[in-house]
């Protein structure tokens, strides 16, 4: 081995690992949080998560109660949760106070004892990750445990800052369509735009140039929603499929109707 790539391998050894960064903004100001000084705070727990949703199996972290990041919240709040792969999922501060058994957990990767990587394309969890314990309490949905996490805002609802993926508000509130919208927001919002908007940057928008449901039959596209790899089989795909506990039936045909109605409201920018 050359001296030069010796010395460099040398000074990797001894260089203390850079620490990262997570981004907090609840309305007044960021507040930037190191993995190296979270994990020295008092709060931080070793925990474990039997049925982790990322890694599907038992995991233990070393985490910080999400709640102690976010102390001043409001239950009313709406908070975005963003991933540097840029997955973006919006969860209510009301879920993550919730007084039903379920905590939220900011799961914080050592550096020096890194997690393990991901399955397939999805990378690697690291370095912050929302993990819940007892989520079934909350119903708290697989889309609600954002890894690779980066950033965490407060901003206005959904509806306020994307008016277009809205349907008509005449609708019945108990109507598929309306009740499509909501399961839509919290499974394939995080991942997709909708009419141009959105924050999520994974996937394509789901209505321009055209919606699933004008060039996929309905069993396909339900197949495809189930298990992408039994519609395209893609090494680098990156959708993970909604099984029944995930996503039942009915909020899979709920999302369905929404995707069907919102083909006839294209907004173009």
């Amino acid at each position: 081995m050359k001296p030069l790539v010796l010395c460099l391998l040398a000074l990797c050894l001894i260089l203390p690992v850079q620490a990262t960064e997570l981004k907090v903004d609840l309305g007044h100001g960021v507040t930037v949080y190191r993995t190296d000084v979270l994990l020295k705070r008092t709060d931080v727990r070793t925990i474990n998560v039997p049925a982790d949703v990322a890694f599907h199996r038992s995991m233990h972290y070393r985490a910080i109660p999400l709640a102690a990041l976010l102390k001043g919240i409001d239950a009313r709040a709406h908070l975005q949760f963003v991933g540097s792969d840029g997955f973006a999922v919006e969860i209510p501060a009301a879920l993550i106070l919730n007084q039903h058994g379920s905590e939220a957990w900011l799961a914080i990767e050592d550096p020096v004892q890194p997690w393990p990587a991901l399955n397939a394309n999805h990378g690697h969890a690291g370095p912050f990750y929302v993990v819940w314990t007892q989520p079934q309490a909350a119903h708290v949905s697989p889309e609600q445990w954002p890894y690779q996490l980066a950033t965490i805002r407060r901003l206005d609802s959904v509806t306020e800052r994307f008016p277009a993926i809205v349907p008509d508000p005449s609708l019945p509130a108990g109507s598929d369509v309306q009740r499509g919208f909501i399961v839509f927001q919290h499974t394939c919002f995080a991942c997709h735009t909708l009419n141009g908007e959105g924050d999520a940057k994974l996937g394509p928008d789901l209505n321009l140039p055209y919606n699933p449901t004008e060039y996929l039959r309905a069993d396909l596209l339900r197949a495809y929603i189930r298990n992408p790899q039994s519609l395209r089989q893609w090494p680098q795909a990156k959708m993970q499929g909604f099984d029944v506990q995930a996503l039942s039936d009915a909020d899979l045909d709920a999302v369905l109707a929404y995707l069907r109605y919102m083909a006839g409201r294209k907004i173009l920018h």
